[in-house]
C-alpha cells in the first residue's frame, strides 16, 4: 500500500512539472525561470589545459562542502542566505585545493544577479536572462566554467558532450525504496 502511495505521489509530482517545465521545447517562461532557480558558476582562471583540470579538483571540493549547506533548504532565499553566510569558507576551500596543486592564485566567492545567455542541454533549455547566482573566481576568472542549478536542486555537470542531472527527489525516492526492500 505504501508503494503505491508513493507511486500516486511521485506520477502527480511529475505532471506537476511536466505542467510548469512543459512548453514545446521542454523551457519555462523566462520570467518565472530566472526567479526560481540559484545557478552556481565557478570560472577558471583561464583555458589552459592545467587551469581547468584544477576548476573540476575545486569544484569536487566545494560542491561536496556546500551540499549538507543546501540540501534541506525549502527557499531559493534560504539557499542564498546559508550559501552567503559561508562564501569565505568556500573561498577557503577553494584556495586549499588550488595549493595542494601548486596554483598561487586564489579564489573569490560571491552572491550576485547575473546576466546568462540561453542554454539548451539535452532538450532542457534555460532561458537567457538574469539570475541570482554564487560566483566562484578562480584566479584571472577568464576561463571556461562550470556551472549547476543549486536550487531547486537539479544539478547539471555541463560539458562539451555530457549532461548529468541530478535531483534530491529522486535520490530520496530511491533511498526510500532501497531501504525498504532491504527490511
Amino acid at each position: 500500500m505504501k508503494k503505491f502511495i508513493v507511486c500516486v505521489l511521485l506520477i502527480s509530482f511529475i505532471a506537476g512539472l511536466a505542467l510548469i517545465f512543459g512548453n514545446a521545447e521542454n523551457s519555462v517562461q523566462a520570467t518565472g525561470e530566472q526567479a526560481a532557480y540559484l545557478r552556481v558558476h565557478i570560472r577558471a582562471n583561464s583555458n589552459s589545459k592545467e587551469d581547468q583540470s584544477v576548476k573540476y579538483m575545486v569544484r569536487d571540493r566545494v560542491v561536496a562542502f556546500l551540499t549538507p549547506t543546501v540540501a534541506d533548504c525549502a527557499t531559493k532565499d534560504e539557499a542564498i542566505q546559508k550559501i552567503g553566510a559561508k562564501l569565505k569558507d568556500a573561498e577557503r576551500v577553494a584556495e586549499e585545493v588550488l595549493r595542494e596543486n601548486g596554483y598561487s592564485y586564489g579564489a573569490r566567492a560571491s552572491i550576485r544577479k547575473e546576466e546568462f545567455p540561453t542554454r539548451i542541454y539535452d532538450g532542457v533549455t534555460l532561458t537567457a536572462g538574469v539570475y541570482d547566482a554564487l560566483i566562484l573566481e578562480l584566479g584571472t576568472g577568464v576561463g571556461d566554467n562550470w556551472w549547476c542549478v543549486v536550487y531547486p536542486p537539479l544539478c547539471f555537470a555541463s560539458g562539451n558532450q555530457n549532461v548529468i542531472y541530478k535531483s534530491k527527489i529522486a535520490e530520496i525516492i530511491d533511498r526510500f525504496f532501497c531501504d525498504r526492500e532491504k527490511n
